[in-house]
């Protein structure tokens, strides 16, 4: 059985120092893909956006800095206000988002409980896939047996 777990959080797109504008978003978990959490923003347009990044990524950026690249995390705190800032770049721009950090951490705690770090590879289920794939199909049993059935001659005999 798999599992989702979703939240729906209003992040701030920060357009300047002095300027930012809410993003309704959704966090999403699923256990089928268990290193993955999914962003789905919804800015207005005909198509959200979508990102997709580890799961260890998230977990560690309510913490602490981390990420290079496309994706970078870290926990700060404005204007008291504790949050966790996401920063992502691709070829279409860069943008820099801010997200309730209690809100946050306790979605991550949640995909947490539900697969603890360091057991996501038993939801994979690549044992299971590599029994399937290795396993003779009815049609192999055709090509096991001798093609050829004894007519009675001894071996070497025409």
């Amino acid at each position: 059985m798999h599992t989702v777990v979703e939240r729906e959080l209003e992040l701030k797109l920060v357009l300047s120092p002095e300027r930012s504008i809410p993003v309704p978003a959704r966090l999403t978990y699923r256990t089928e893909d268990p290193y993955a959490v999914h962003i789905i923003f919804h800015i207005g347009s005909d198509f959200p956006v979508y990102w997709t990044f580890a799961r260890d990524l998230l977990v560690e950026g309510v913490f602490r800095p981390c990420g290079n690249g496309d994706v970078r995390i870290w926990p700060t705190k404005i204007e008291r206000r504790s949050v966790t800032c996401v920063a992502l770049t691709s070829p279409d721009g860069d943008a820099l988002l801010e997200a309730p950090s209690a809100a946050v951490a306790a979605w991550v705690e949640r995909t947490l409980r539900l697969v603890p770090p360091g057991t996501e590879t038993e939801r994979l289920g690549i044992d299971a896939g590599i029994a399937e794939l290795l396993a003779p199909l009815p049609v192999d049993d055709l090509w096991l047996s001798d093609p050829w059935p004894s007519d009675g001659s001894a071996d070497g005999e025409f």
